[in-house]
């Protein structure tokens, strides 16, 4: 629509105090038409596998079952932290 707008003969200013954008938003837009495709991939963590794992190595880092579980790190996190399993503590402290 605002490119629409500016083949009709507006302003770059004239768009973007309406639209309330910067001007190079839409000299981006204009050059490069095309949207970007966004591109993600869904790790789902299956929540057997990973209590399994945390039984097998209790002691083993995030990365190191995001690893074994083909999955990322945040993912391990998220799903640890929905099923309550905490971090390893520091019983002892100095």
């Amino acid at each position: 629509m605002i490119l629409d707008k500016l083949d009709e003969g507006y302003s770059y200013r004239e768009l973007a105090e309406e639209y309330q954008i910067s001007t190079t938003t839409i000299q981006r837009w204009k050059k490069n038409i095309e949207r970007k495709a966004y591109v993600y991939t869904v790790y789902k963590v299956d929540s057997d596998r990973l209590k399994a794992d945390v039984e097998l190595y209790p002691d083993a880092y995030q990365i190191e079952r995001a690893r074994r579980l083909n999955c990322s790190q945040r993912s391990i996190s998220r799903a640890l932290k929905r099923l309550g399993i905490t971090q390893k503590k520091d019983t002892a402290s100095s």
